[in-house]
């Protein structure tokens, strides 16, 4: 399950609009199903050296897939059919570890709150569900 953008070399992902970019990979950035589709559009635009096709996955960008996770998301990797996540749910906020359903695209945050990164790096690097 993958999805492509288009991205400037500078960053930022290109908005419907076809002028302006993104920051952040949001509701708004232009999407498409295949590689193919999206070198079509790429074709039709001014400065297509300044812009790279990219593919966005669960891994590699699960708040797309998963809109009702929240925070920044520090680390992410998937066990069977779940993208595991270190997320700082609030600025400031105690860690704690998301668990993303690929199939009911549901997500939960584990009881145990972690104070640093190197606290919650242990449990998610051996993490299994417990909770």
């Amino acid at each position: 399950m993958s999805i492509f953008a288009l991205q400037s070399l500078a960053g930022g992902f290109l908005d419907e609009d076809l002028q302006h970019f993104n920051k952040n990979f949001d509701d708004w950035c232009i999407q498409f199903d295949s590689y193919e589709d999206a070198m079509d559009i790429v074709q039709t635009l001014e400065n297509q050296e300044s812009i790279d096709i990219v593919e966005i996955t669960p891994l590699s960008y699960p708040k797309y897939f998963f809109n009702s996770l929240q925070g920044t998301i520090y680390a992410t990797r998937q066990i069977e059919d779940e993208i595991i996540c270190v997320v700082e749910p609030t600025i400031g906020a105690s860690f704690r570890i998301a668990i993303c359903n690929l199939k009911t695209k549901n997500v939960r945050l584990t009881k145990t709150r972690y104070k640093n990164i190197p606290s919650i790096e242990n449990a998610f690097a051996t993490y299994k569900d417990r909770d």
